[in-house]
């Protein structure tokens, strides 16, 4: 039991992706991104090689469906596999293999492409993606899609109790600036907004002292680990 949203930031070239599900640790297994270039999932029955497949094919210049089709190519047993790709000018592409289970459905927007499995009703990513488009976009990227996945979660959600989520954000450096996770809770999206709001405010501070310490806030602000 899956849903997830995959999205672009116009305004800062942020790309972010987000999942959720009944399994545990989700996010380590389905969410992909890649600053400068895309994000992707790999969900249903997970092959979790194909979302660093999908972002190396958007690297070497291809676009989402390009990427996609060339996954799908060397990917095993792709009936089972589910997949979403958006690429670094927003096109996106989704695959849904014919064994994907359950209620399932995928919906694409601007910027930001959704997909579920084993669903509630199979409007759910239809929801994320409207809520995602509704959103302001003034906001940081991760808040964007951490709302857009509590609205898919309101719309149904999931056919059982969701209990793992996860969010990466990718900017303009090679690590994430958010790779946020909730591993086995009773309320994982609610939790994982939590989480955001305790890390949001220190996000950009750690990447100043990583690239440069002698400008960075105090380690008061940002922390010191």
């Amino acid at each position: 039991m899956t849903f997830s949203l995959v999205a672009r930031c116009p305004r800062t070239g942020q790309f972010a992706a987000a999942v959720t599900s009944s399994s545990p640790a989700v996010a380590a297994r389905c969410a992909f991104a890649r600053a400068g270039h895309g994000a992707a999932t790999s969900q249903n029955v997970t092959d979790p090689r194909l979302g660093p497949l999908a972002l190396n094919r958007l690297a070497q210049g291809m676009d989402a469906r390009q990427a996609l089709r060339a996954v799908l190519a060397e990917a095993s047993f792709p009936e089972y596999r589910q997949l979403t790709v958006i690429d670094a000018k927003g096109g996106t592409a989704v695959h849904s293999g014919a064994q994907t289970l359950g209620l399932h459905g995928a919906a694409q927007g601007t910027n930001a492409v959704s997909a579920g499995n084993l669903l509630a009703n199979t409007s759910i990513p239809q929801a994320v993606i409207a809520a995602f488009e509704a959103g302001d976009p003034a906001e940081d990227l991760g808040q964007r899609v951490i709302k857009a996945m509590q609205a898919g979660l309101a719309a149904g959600g999931e056919a059982g109790p969701i209990k793992s989520a996860g969010l990466l954000v990718v900017d303009k450096e090679a690590w994430p600036i958010a790779d946020l996770r909730v591993d086995w809770h009773d309320e994982p999206l609610a939790e994982l907004a939590a989480l955001w709001a305790v890390w949001q405010p220190q996000m950009h501070a750690y990447v100043t002292r990583a690239l440069n310490p002698s400008t960075a806030p105090s380690y008061g602000v940002a922390g010191d680990e």
